[in-house]
């Protein structure tokens, strides 16, 4: 992903570059998530303290931060169920304190706001395909942001949310893999076993299947830990029938 940001942003611009190249195959979910609050803080003014929070089945966690200042004001709007980090995820709201000390909104938290030594701050909702997130921006100095910091951060929330997004795509697709793999395994084991079973018994296939079904059911077991089992040990939980298959006719 390309895409400049305001001339006069060279901090911001190289930041957004780095995120756009970010190679997700190659990072866990929380490396991308610390890149991209690193990077955010890289192009803010100095000093401040970035974190991002996600949105997933109505519980909002923090899940990367560059401070505990921004770790501690998040946690506090979680435990109140508002302020502007939340107003921002779930509202899918800009929002921006310009100065704790006149702010009127979310009167529970901001005097904690004040007491964790923060001033302003900033809140973008970040657009992303399967959850709901928002870039949170605290600064210790009241209007500490300029118009220039507020659209480098909603282009940083649209980047988050594309890399967040791709992140998402990747991982459905290593669990998908990952599930293949193993119903191949799986697959495998149980044909080993049901030969082990027509061989030592002289059963059909399906008699076989059969059998390694109800030594699963008799023993509380998935049909593939039983197969395992079998070709492990060569031993069955059950015992095979004693009586050998009909022949098919005209043999």
């Amino acid at each position: 992903m390309t895409g400049p940001v305001d001339r006069s942003s060279p901090r911001a611009r190289a930041a957004l570059d780095e995120l756009g190249r970010l190679l997700l195959a190659e990072l866990t979910s929380p490396s991308v998530l610390q890149r991209i609050v690193d990077l955010v803080a890289q192009a803010m003014p100095a000093g401040v303290e970035v974190s991002i929070t996600l949105v997933r089945g109505e519980q909002p966690t923090t899940a990367a931060f560059t401070g505990q200042l921004a770790e501690e004001l998040d946690e506090t709007q979680y435990e109140r169920g508002y302020g502007p980090c939340l107003e921002a995820a779930v509202g899918g709201l800009f929002t921006e304190i310009t100065d704790a000390r006149t702010e009127n909104r979310w009167p529970e938290y901001v005097p904690l706001f004040l007491d964790g030594g923060a001033f302003s701050a900033l809140a973008a909702p970040v657009p992303a395909a399967q959850l709901t997130a928002a870039l949170n921006v605290y600064a210790r100095t009241a209007r500490a942001f300029t118009d220039d910091d507020r659209s480098a951060l909603v282009q940083f929330a649209a980047y988050a949310g594309a890399a967040l997004t791709n992140m998402d795509a990747l991982q459905d697709a290593r669990d998908l893999a990952e599930n293949l793999q193993k119903a191949m395994e799986f697959r495998s084991v149980i044909e080993q076993a049901k030969g082990i079973l027509i061989e030592r018994h002289k059963l059909t296939a399906d008699q076989a299947f059969r059998l390694l079904t109800e030594a699963s059911m008799h023993t509380n077991r998935k049909v593939r830990d039983v197969a395992e089992d079998l070709v492990l040990t060569g031993e069955l939980t059950i015992t095979p029938p004693t009586r050998r298959p009909t022949p098919p006719r005209g043999s």
